[in-house]
This record gives C-alpha cells, structure tokens and sequence, in this order.
C-alpha cells in the first residue's frame, strides 16, 4: 500500500471543538496557552484533545500568531562526532527542551559553502534563533543573517561582526598554564600540535603556548611546532616528525581533542607514552582509562551551552541589554600524562 494512502487522517482543531463543544477560536486559545477561557471549557479541550490523540502543527500557528515564533532553535557546530560538539548539543538541547524549544541541528564541517546552505535552510524553517560554531575565516554569511534580525549566538568562536553575544572559553590562558606546568617539571623541549590556524581557537592556544614559553624563560623552536593538522591521522604523523628529530620533545602539548588522540597513538606505538610528558586541550571519553590517564584541559562543555542557550532564548524573548561576551573557564585536569618528568637524553 502506499504510504501516503495508508496514512490516516490527523484530528484537527475542528474535531477537538466538535467534540468538546466549543469554538476552534477557543480550542486555539487553549493549545496556544492565551488566556480568556474558564477552567471547565479548557478541561473540556483537553480531554477532547487527549481523545482524539491531537498534535498541534506548530508550523502553521506560528504563522498566524502575532510574533510568528515556531519555537525551534538552529544549532550548527563543526562535526557532531567530534566529542566536544556532541556534549555541547546536548547542553543546548536540555536547556532549551526546559522551555519547550525544539533544536534542529547540524554539521557544516568547517566548510562556507556547507554552512551557508545550511543557515538558508534553518531561516526557510522560520526557527526563532541560531546557535552556531562560526567556520575558521568566513562569517560573512552569519553576518547576512544576522542583520535580517535572526537571533544568534555564536559559540567557541567569537563574531568578527558587531550586535552578536557569544560564549567561549580561557583558550589562551589555560594552554599557558599548561607549558608553565610542563616547564616547572624540568622540560625544555616542548612540542606543540595545532589544529587549522585560520581558527580563532587555534590562534588563542598557539598564543597561550608562546606566552608558557615566555614566562618559562624558553627560546621557542620552531622545528617542534606543527600546525593546520586536522584530525588524528594528521596528529599521527606530525607526532612522528617531532620524534624523529636529532632533540625530540620531552613533552607535547596538543590543541585539540583529535589531535590528542593522534599524539597517542604514535607515543604509544614507540612506546614512549610513559617517556614523554602530554597535555591536551579538551578532554574526551576514556580518557581517565588510559595508563597513564591522560592530563587535558577540560572546558566546562555544560555551562558554555547551557549560558549559550539561556542567551539566545532571552534575545528571543526581546531582550535587548548589551551584547554579552560570556568567557566560561576550563580547568586543568591533572591526570598523569602531563606530570611525567623529562628522561635523561
């Protein structure tokens, strides 16, 4: 059979009126939450409603309402495998799940084009606001959307445009406390893995990693530096470079979860995961397993998504305070990985 055929009839507001004797204006006033109707007649709706199994199609009221919201939030982050983007989804979804606003979400891969396509999507889907990781070098098409009057909030990323809040984290300061940590350990050697350069987080970090440096009294080596690495392949490799120079690191610092896991695998490989001294941005699952448990920089993933969403629902609701730039802290997780001294040459 086809489906379309198949499918039967959904009940509709006219059926839900006619069973609980009442008029569609006012079956609509209930469903919508308005007020002016008495407690026996809006009894009366909701038993009907409950009946006839009614779902209201908030696409077309949000039409016909006055402030014509839809009450659903777009939400574009990088890759939602990657386990940072994951976890902040889902902060956004319990936060705004509280206040009974869908997500609609999705993966732009750090591409313009992907996420321009997308941003034109979300707005056709008429959502109230936007939450959304902006792609390294290219805000243009946030830009555009933005001053059409969409709600938006960006996320890890700051905007290079005016009248936009976002939420980041102490990328900088907390990548410089970790070098001075590896330095106060005796390392002098310190390597650094970096993701795609064009990333306002990547600049942050390879910041904070200057600074340790500066502060520790080391001369930067530019032969230990690697960077626009994407992914753990690329981690993999650049990691076997750094090892096989004439003075290798006795200590990594990598920029990003992915990369974290990359770096691993080749330490582990040469057996050189107990030698070599790692701390990595961003932690991720498992990573307290691992002997020895790896020293990460956690980002506090709930809070930056809860705060982003609290943001962009208040714009919603016609808040109009100042632009916010909230800075969430992350905190440095001391595992075991980032304390091992530098071994003898």
């Amino acid at each position: 059979m086809d489906q379309a055929a198949g499918r039967r009839r959904e009940p509709t507001m006219r059926d839900v009126a006619a069973l609980a004797g009442v008029s569609t204006k006012t079956v609509s006033r209930v469903i919508n939450d308005q007020p002016g109707v008495g407690p026996e007649a809006t009894e009366r709706v909701r038993a009907a409603a409950h009946t006839l199994g009614f779902r209201p199609n908030l696409t077309a009221s949000s039409l016909r309402r006055s402030d014509r919201r839809s009450a659903t939030l777009g939400v574009l982050f990088e890759d939602l495998s990657n386990p940072f983007d994951s976890a902040l989804l889902r902060a956004v979804e319990d936060r705004a799940r509280s206040s009974g606003v869908l997500v609609l979400t999705g993966s732009d891969e750090d591409d313009p084009r992907l996420q321009r396509e997308l941003l034109a999507l979300l707005a056709s889907r008429r959502v109230d606001g936007m939450i959304v990781m902006a792609v390294g070098g290219h805000q243009d098409a946030l830009q555009q959307e933005r001053e059409r009057g969409t709600p938006m909030v960006l996320v890890d990323r700051p905007p290079t445009f005016a009248n936009t809040d976002s939420v980041t984290t102490t990328n900088r300061e907390s990548t410089r406390e970790a070098v001075l940590l590896l330095a106060s350990l005796g390392h002098r050697r310190i390597g650094f893995l970096g993701d795609r350069q064009a990333l306002w987080t990547s600049q942050q970090r390879y910041t904070g990693y200057l600074e340790g440096l500066a502060h520790a009294g080391l001369t930067l080596r530019e032969d230990l530096v690697m960077t626009d690495l994407r992914g753990p392949d690329a981690a993999e490799a650049a990691t076997a470079t750094l090892l096989d120079l004439a003075q290798p690191p006795t200590a990594l610092f990598t920029a990003q979860n992915l990369l974290t896991l990359g770096a691993m695998r080749t330490l582990r490989d040469r057996r050189l995961h107990h030698r070599i001294a790692l701390i990595g941005f961003d932690d991720f699952p498992l990573a307290d397993m691992l002997e020895p448990s790896v020293t990460v920089i956690r980002q506090d993933v709930p809070a930056i998504g809860r705060t982003a969403a609290e943001l962009i629902l208040a714009r919603i609701e016609g808040d109009q305070a100042p632009v916010v730039h909230a800075v969430i802290p992350a905190l440095l997780i001391s595992r075991g990985s980032g304390e091992i001294p530098p071994q003898p040459d």
